[in-house]
Order: C-alpha cells, then sequence, then structure tokens
C-alpha cells in the first residue's frame, strides 16, 4: 500500500494551473537532483485529487485549483526525495511484489475491459501505474526501515492523551431492539394505508395472544430483519427515524410497543437490551490511542526527513 505522506506548504514558485487560452506549458513541471517530474504526470495526479474532491461536493474555483496544483506538485517533489534516497540505502523494487500488487488491483475489475477503461479516465497506463506502485513500495520500505524505528509512544503520553480528551472515549447510550415492520409508503392511498395498517393490528392480536414476537417478525415482517426475527442489534440515538428512536428509548427492557408510524409505514418494537452511557476504560482505549499517536509521529517524523533532504537537494519548479 502507498504511504500516507503529510501535505507540505506550496511553494511560492509552484505554477498556476493550466488555463485553456494559454499557450502550451514546459512538458516538465520540475527537476528533483536531475530527476523530471512531467507535467502530464502532474495533471494526471491533480486530476485525480481534484475528482475526489468533486465527489465530496466541493466546488473548486480557480484559486483554489492553483493552491491544490502547488500540494500535487510539492507532493510528487516529497516522494520523489524519499524514493531517491531508498535507492541511495540500497532499497529496490520487488519485482514479484509489484506483480502481485498489480494482480490484486486488476482483480478489483470484472474484466479487462473494464481495467483498461479505468486507466484511459485517469489518463495513464500500466506501465506508469506500475511505476507508481514500485516507488510507493520502495518509499514503504524505507519508512519503516529508517523512520518507523526511531518513533516510540510511551504509557505517559497515551494516558496523557486519554485524560486530556474524553469525548473521544465516551459511549452513548444503546439499545438493542427487534421489529415487525409492515410497509406503507407515504405516498400510498388511503386504502393500503387502512389494509397495512389492519394486517399490523392483527398481528398485534397475535402477540397479546402469547405467539413469540421473533416468530411473527419471521412470518410477517416486510422489513430485510426478518429473518433474524426482526433483530435489528445494537444502536444508539441518531440512527433511526424519529417515531421509532423516540418509542424505544422511552421503553423498558422486555417491552413491546404499541403501534408506531413511520415514513416506512407500520411498526411494533421490542427492546431486548439496553446499555447506559458509558466511557471506555483506558486499558481497552490504549491500543487504539497508540496507532493514533503512532500515525501523528510518523507523519511528524516523515516532514522532518523530508525537509533534512531538502536542504541537500537541488529542485527546480518550471514555469
Amino acid at each position: 500500500a502507498a504511504p500516507v505522506f503529510a501535505k507540505t506548504a506550496p511553494q511560492k514558485t509552484a505554477a498556476p494551473a493550466v488555463k485553456a487560452d494559454e499557450k502550451p506549458r514546459n512538458p516538465v513541471a520540475a527537476v528533483v537532483n536531475g530527476k523530471e517530474i512531467s507535467r502530464d504526470a502532474l495533471n494526471r495526479e491533480l486530476t485525480l485529487v481534484t475528482h475526489r474532491l468533486a465527489g465530496q461536493g466541493q466546488n473548486i474555483d480557480k484559486d483554489q485549483l492553483e493552491k491544490i496544483e502547488g500540494n500535487v506538485l510539492n507532493n510528487m517533489i516529497d516522494r520523489e526525495l524519499l524514493y531517491q534516497d531508498a535507492l541511495k540505502n540500497g532499497i529496490k523494487p520487488d519485482d514479484k511484489a509489484v506483480d502481485t500488487q498489480m494482480d490484486t488491483m486488476k482483480s478489483n475489475f470484472p474484466g479487462d475491459a473494464e481495467y483498461r477503461q479505468a486507466l484511459e479516465m485517469m489518463k495513464t497506463t500500466e506501465a506508469d501505474l506500475r511505476t507508481n506502485i514500485a516507488q510507493s513500495m520502495v518509499i514503504q520500505q524505507l519508512i519503516e526501515s529508517r523512520i518507523a524505528p526511531g518513533i516510540e509512544i510511551t504509557d505517559a503520553q497515551s494516558k496523557s492523551f486519554y485524560d486530556t480528551n474524553p469525548q473521544f472515549f465516551k459511549k452513548p447510550e444503546q439499545i438493542k431492539a427487534s421489529h415487525i415492520l409492515i410497509k406503507a409508503d407515504a405516498s400510498a392511498g388511503e386504502a393500503d394505508k387502512a389494509a397495512a395498517r389492519k394486517k399490523i393490528e392483527e398481528i398485534q392480536d397475535k402477540l397479546k395472544k402469547g405467539e413469540k414476537f421473533d416468530a411473527l417478525a419471521k412470518q410477517y415482517s416486510e422489513d430485510p430483519s426478518s429473518a433474524q426475527g426482526g433483530d435489528l442489534g445494537y444502536f444508539s440515538r441518531g440512527q433511526m427515524v424519529k417515531p421509532f428512536e423516540e418509542t424505544a428509548f422511552a421503553m423498558k427492557k422486555g417491552d413491546v410497543s404499541d403501534i408506531v408510524v413511520t415514513q416506512f409505514g407500520y411498526h411494533l418494537i421490542q427492546v431486548m437490551d439496553k446499555k447506559p452511557e458509558s466511557t471506555t476504560a483506558y486499558d481497552e482505549a490504549k491500543p487504539r490511542i497508540g496507532e493514533h499517536l503512532k500515525r501523528e509521529k510518523m507523519i511528524e517524523a516523515i516532514n522532518v526527513y523530508i525537509e533534512k533532504l531538502k536542504a541537500d537537494a537541488k529542485i527546480e519548479i518550471l514555469p
């Protein structure tokens, strides 16, 4: 897997984004210790980043695009510095490992045609993709061998994080509930709603006569949870629609609700268990805290390492 890189501030000399009405730009975006970073490679990475941001609903204007391009180029320079340093330290690409990674990635596509289409959409080639995977693997080995060993998280640091960030360790109140649903869409006609209401009332009568909730859920419920006897598992506030949530959290363990109306239809709810709000104990949280602090320290250490490489490097960003 490719390593995580901290974003460094864009250099002031970074070139702005391409405009449709401009003359063709320099085919080389930057030179790092004599190794060129092509503008095509920069544009490929920029396209991936902007597509991801657009997929998150972000609208990118011209100024933002220039800043993003600067960040992307700086990250490419950082990667090139780390890659060159890895090679100097005798770390070489493992062709078999690269083959395995390529095969794994290809297996995520239904067929070769879809795989080729994805390459075309990313404006890249299989050779370029293979080069990027090999570079990422080599950099990861460098990080694991020269940077990671120096990162240590003490018990005192973990405990301090736990004590100063109680909001991360609170467990909200939870309940475990089952339900029986007879669907009646909000847009359904009155006759359909009346039929659904009559059906849930008949099921309610069966419950009152002593029939088992889970058996009735399996037989009559129109929700996918019917296969599990209506079991919805544990959930906290904010996970269910409001009428369902308000009813369920007001009930006691073992209670069965009256008919509850939601946008999905008519429900009967049975509360199986309740867990009050609690706080995760330090011993339980400690492993996760250690992982979190180690990731943070790793990013800091990689940045420090890159700055040392930059101090001895010749980096040219071309207009």
